[in-house]
């Protein structure tokens, strides 16, 4: 074998090094990249991870470097979870300020000098703000009219009185007991009937599970007045589970009306833009639904109060109507009977007055017959000059009752004669002495 000229590794590497130096040693990058296979070592504040660089059609990985981050790095990535809430960990996207190094025995490196926090804070309102604009249009029940979105769910109306909850949470989150506890512990008395439903309600990866609960309390046909959805206080990533685009469109959709006590005191998720009525906090939840309830009993004792007081006002009016009756009734017979009495007296009056009058014209009718009876009087009429003639003791008005020859008596005034008709001759009605 010919002699090959050779150096050793250590000298390569300090060369591969010196090169590196004069070339990358006053320069530092800012890089956007993805965060993986990370570990932390908290006694000596040490993060070892790649950072990555993935095509985004494929997805596949077109660059990694090695990574790591202590002292000044270390603090500053402190920094960095402290302002968004976000863990430095496995896929997440970062921008940050790094030197290129080179050491023998671990090669080629990025050393964490910053990280923009604004950046991550940037990707996840973008990536927000995405699903969003994805909701309303691919689904026709979700609209947004200024700067509310308006879908199936938040026009549904609230029951009268929420009674029976589906409460989706998880099963150690203590947001769940705080809500129990409240609604439970209600100062007003009210009886609540709750079902739980336990779920995972933090990492994005655990949507298909949060997802699943929603259709169990759907497919379960109990009669829930409400479902209420709960999570306890954390880091803003933490809540990124309900910004899915899956479970804000089943949310929307849900056709009983969804209260979502989320413990995140920053932006809205898109869980609880989509939802019925939203809460910061499960005790907040709770609180609201005693609170409607409240409302629906506060309106049954004001409607209580008002039919008692328009019954009374009722009772009121018609009890003096009865005794405007009852004095009627009371005073219209006295009055009736007077009149009558009054009547009877005008008319005794009027019958006395008429008898008297009466009395008076038939005696006056009666003196002017006396008078006439004595004026036909015989004895008058004899004293006249007239006579009566009789035949056989009867008085002859008809002269062919008499006949010559016979007997008649004639009576005057004070005379009476007996004679016998000699002749009869008609009289012509003249006096023949006169």
């Amino acid at each position: 074998m010919a002699h090959v000229n050779h150096i050793r590794l250590s000298e390569l590497s300090h060369r591969i090094n010196h090169v590196i130096e004069n070339a990358f040693n006053a320069t530092t990058f800012w890089v956007v990249a993805d965060v993986t296979n990370h570990t932390f070592r908290a006694p000596k504040n040490y993060h070892n991870f790649e950072l990555v660089e993935k095509d985004p059609h494929s997805n596949n990985i077109i660059a990694k470097i090695s990574g790591k981050a202590w002292g000044a790095g270390a603090s500053r990535i402190g920094h960095f979870e402290q302002v968004t809430g976000q863990k430095f960990t496995n896929n997440i996207q970062v921008l940050l300020q790094v030197k290129v190094t080179f050491h023998s025995v671990f090669g080629l490196s990025l050393e964490v000098l910053e990280i923009d926090a604004n950046f991550t804070l940037g990707m996840l309102e973008q990536q927000r703000l995405s699903t969003l604009q994805k909701l309303v249009a691919e689904n026709d029940f979700i609209q947004k009219i200024g700067d509310r979105f308006v879908t199936k769910n938040n026009q549904l109306p609230l029951p009268m009185v929420i009674q029976r909850i589906a409460v989706i949470s998880s099963k150690t989150s203590a947001g769940g007991e705080d809500f129990n506890h409240t609604l439970q512990n209600n100062p007003h008395g009210y009886a609540f009937f709750v079902d739980e439903y336990h779920s995972v309600v933090q990492g994005e990866n655990n949507a298909d599970q949060l997802l699943q609960k929603l259709i169990e309390v759907y497919q379960s046909n109990v009669p829930y007045d409400a479902v209420v959805i709960t999570r306890g206080g954390g880091a803003q990533t933490d809540f990124l589970i309900f910004d899915n685009y899956q479970i804000g469109r089943a949310v929307a959709k849900f056709p009983i009306p969804i209260i979502t006590g989320i413990g995140h005191q920053k932006n809205e998720t898109i869980t609880d833009l989509m939802a019925h009525t939203q809460t910061k906090t499960p005790t907040k939840a709770a609180e609201f639904i005693v609170a409607h309830n409240k409302r629906f009993e506060d309106g049954i004792v004001s409607l209580q109060k008002t039919i008692l007081i328009k019954s009374q006002q009722l009772l009121s009016s018609h009890v003096q109507a009865l005794m405007n009756v009852s004095s009627q009734i009371l005073s219209k017979p006295k009055i009736t009977l007077y009149n009558r009495i009054k009547d009877i007296e005008s008319k005794i009056d009027n019958l006395g007055t008429f008898t008297a009058m009466y009395l008076k014209n038939q005696h006056s009718n009666l003196g002017h017959f006396v008078s006439m009876l004595k004026v036909m009087a015989p004895e008058n009429i004899l004293k006249k000059g007239f006579a009566i003639v009789k035949v056989n003791q009867k008085i002859a008005s008809n002269p062919g009752d008499i006949g010559v020859g016979e007997d008649i008596e004639v009576i005057l005034a004070d005379t009476q004669i007996t004679a016998t008709v000699k002749n009869k001759t008609k009289y012509d009605g003249t006096d023949h002495d006169l």
